[in-house]
């Protein structure tokens, strides 16, 4: 196998993080508006922690492109 082959092999694979990381923020936002509709007195409490995870999640997939783009550029 050539170099440059398993260069892109490996990027595509490290970008799978990022399908993970899709899904998490789909979850996070589902949840965070069902519990608003469930109890809209709560959005205060709760909207501080959907943030915290949305941001967290999203950092996953960053640092999975972040590895992608490392190992198909050096």
């Amino acid at each position: 196998m050539e170099a440059s082959a398993a260069k892109l092999i490996g990027a595509g694979l490290a970008a799978i993080g990022m399908i993970g990381s899709g899904i998490g923020v789909g979850n996070i936002w589902a949840n965070l508006i069902a519990t608003v509709g469930r109890n809209p007195a709560a959005k205060a409490n709760v909207e501080l922690y959907g943030w915290i995870g949305f941001a967290v999640t999203e950092a996953i997939a960053l640092f999975a492109l972040v590895v992608a783009l490392m190992i198909l550029f050096a």
